[in-house]
């Protein structure tokens, strides 16, 4: 179970790196009213798709396995959970499923359009949402010790 928590730690960081990296191209494709490209833009944001949705899943097969994750749900409950249990068992994994349904979105919706302005709008929006949310629920102090 450690080299899942360290795979699920580890594997954050590069799928944020390319999640911030997705918003930073579709925002700066929009503004230069750049034309889609299949090479770079696609990838770029496929990537950071493929990246967050491989977290999702590690993240849940830690999450199922923890003594942090289900299990305390299920013998403490929720209204006996201190901020930081409730953290890791309930506020953690369920906003991270929402941020990554919606960057799931944003991709499915990019697919749809023609234009490379509404490609990279629909990329920036939803990736950038999904990209706040996951910023807001990571636990930071397990990160730094």
């Amino acid at each position: 179970m450690e080299i899942l928590r360290t795979v699920h730690s580890y594997m954050a960081y590069v799928a944020l790196a390319f999640l911030i990296l997705a918003v930073v191209n579709a925002f700066a494709g929009l503004a230069a009213k750049r034309v889609f490209n299949m090479h770079r833009d696609l990838r770029l944001s496929l990537f950071a798709l493929i990246l967050s949705h491989l977290q999702l899943v590690v993240g849940l097969i830690l999450y199922f396995v923890s003594a942090s994750g289900f299990n305390a749900l299920s013998n403490v409950g929720i209204g006996n959970l201190n901020s930081a249990a409730r953290l890791l068992a309930l506020e953690h994994p369920l906003i991270n499923i929402i941020a990554i349904a919606l960057i799931t979105v944003g991709w499915s919706r990019h697919k749809r359009f023609m234009e490379g302005d509404k490609k990279f709008k629909s990329i920036g929006i939803f990736y950038g949402i999904g990209l706040v949310l996951i910023l807001s629920r990571i636990p930071w102090n397990l990160w730094f010790d």
